[in-house]
């Protein structure tokens, strides 16, 4: 049975109880009243019928006939005093006779009945005297009218005295019920007083001390297993707030290590295009050795000195080219760190490790296309050596000397190429970097923001652990109340 049904029964009991003592008094009540009545219909109102018709007959007819003789009234008054008199009494009398009657009463109507007809034979004849309006036959009357009336007074009277008679016993009777039903109501008021709401507070205390009992458990041991996992989630709050801090701390060195290889990326590019200028100057210088060849003979000092100008280029060149070459080599080591710090960032940092394969690509073909230089730049030393051996020992032609310095230019030509791609590659590591860096940055917001919430989560979990460990202690409270 549910809480609220235990406790509308346990409640209900003393109304119930209240209930059926007042069931019990109203039919009671209800007796009692009925015996009343009983007086009142069946025994007051014949008891002023009877008199009624003991009047009529002893005090109306009688008071007539004297005041006629006494010539008080006359005949003809007498008559009509007379006439309405017996007409009340008889229909009085017709009425009573229809009511409820004991046996004692049947026997006395009868008797009476009897009486009634010698009675009113004779005032039959009393009435013939009047409507002659014969006085002196009135005292005729004087005897035997009472011989006739005084039984039936006397008759009525001790019918009167049943009435009364029985009056009395449906009084005794009436007070009978009131005894008893006085006798049962205090007994009953006392036992719904105390029995009633003892059983009904019995009901309703086992439904709530049960129920509590419930509840109370229900809580003991949801607040020990909430205090468990919420101790189990802060431990692994604070995991997370510490591998937060790794991650950020690994997120902050690869973004120095972009940033550094940004640098390295920009450094390389500045550098190629100083190459790329030093190769346009030395294609011009190349044009006008060879516009000069012509005046080779004339002006072989003056070849000489270029020759050895054009020696010291290649040579500056080569440093460049190994300038470059090394950048790459610091470059490729870079982004094998940054693949490295983007393998321990695990799922955030698979877009660097692509970013860094890409930069690694860049600076392979970077340090390929300065070993090219170099390669050619050999090629060029050894040209303008063979240059130099060909002027000192003025043995080959002028021919020769243009075709060595067209050669030089077409070298010149493919050293350019080879700079143009180093500052391409360059520009591209560059944009690279910069990206990887602009992600690290907001995968470093993103940790900080994690690392936060996390820190506010344990907070939380904190301020939950101690609440429910005051609930507990309520609770064990509570079991130790009920």
């Amino acid at each position: 049975m549910k809480l609220g049904q235990t406790l509308y029964a346990g409640f209900a009991i003393p109304p119930i109880c209240l209930a059926i003592l007042g069931i019990y008094s109203l039919r009671g009540f209800e007796n009692i009243d009925r015996q009343v009545g009983t007086i009142y219909d069946d025994r007051l109102v014949p008891l002023q019928q009877i008199k009624l018709i003991s009047d009529a007959y002893g005090l109306t007819v009688v008071d007539a006939v004297n005041k006629a003789s006494e010539e008080k009234w006359t005949a003809s008054d007498a008559l009509v005093s007379i006439n309405s008199a017996l007409g009340t009494a008889s229909s009085i009398w017709d009425k009573y006779k229809q009511t409820d009657l004991s046996q004692k009463e049947r026997q006395i109507i009868d008797e009476i009945e009897i009486l009634l007809t010698e009675a009113n034979r004779e005032i039959e004849l009393l009435k013939g005297v009047l409507e002659q309006e014969d006085r002196s036959g009135l005292e005729e009357f004087d005897g035997s009218l009472y011989d006739s009336i005084d039984p039936l007074t006397a008759k009525l009277q001790e019918l009167s005295d049943l009435q009364l008679q029985v009056a009395k016993q449906e009084r005794q009777k009436a007070a009978e019920v009131y005894r008893n039903t006085r006798a049962i109501f205090i007994p009953l008021l006392l036992l719904a007083l105390l029995i009633g709401s003892p059983i009904g507070f019995v009901v309703v205390r086992r439904a709530l001390v049960a129920t509590l009992k419930d509840i109370i458990n229900t809580i003991a041991a949801y607040s020990t297993e909430i205090a468990v996992t919420t101790e189990e989630q802060e431990r692994i709050t604070q995991q997370q707030a510490s591998s937060f801090e790794e991650t950020t701390v690994t997120m902050d060195e690869l973004k120095a290590s972009s940033k550094q290889a940004a640098m390295q990326a920009d450094a390389a590019a500045i550098k190629a295009k100083e190459v790329l200028a030093q190769c346009a100057e030395g294609s011009k210088e190349l044009e006008r050795a060879r516009l000069e060849m012509a005046a080779l003979k004339q002006t072989m000092a003056g070849t000489q000195i270029k020759i050895e100008q054009l020696r010291d280029i290649a040579s500056q060149i080569g440093k460049i080219a190994d300038m470059v070459s090394d950048f790459s080599i610091q470059t490729n080591m870079l982004a094998l760190n940054a693949a490295v710090e983007a393998v321990r960032a695990g799922d955030r940092g698979l877009g660097f490790g692509v970013v860094a394969a890409e930069i690694r690509k860049l600076a392979d073909q970077s340090r390929q296309s300065a070993e090219n230089i170099n390669a050619l730049v050999t090629d060029i030393e050894g040209a303008i050596n063979a240059t130099i051996m060909v002027t000192s020992d003025s043995s080959i032609s002028v021919e020769e000397g243009s075709r060595i310095a067209e050669k030089t230019t077409a070298v010149f030509g493919q050293v350019q190429e080879a700079i143009d791609q180093v500052f391409f590659n360059s520009q591209e590591i560059s944009m690279a970097t910069q990206q990887q860096a602009i992600s690290i940055q907001q995968v470093t917001e993103a940790m900080n923001h994690l690392n936060g919430a996390a820190k506010e989560t344990a907070s939380a979990i904190a301020q939950t652990k101690v609440g429910t460990g005051q609930l507990h202690q309520k609770a064990i409270e509570l079991q130790e109340m009920v």
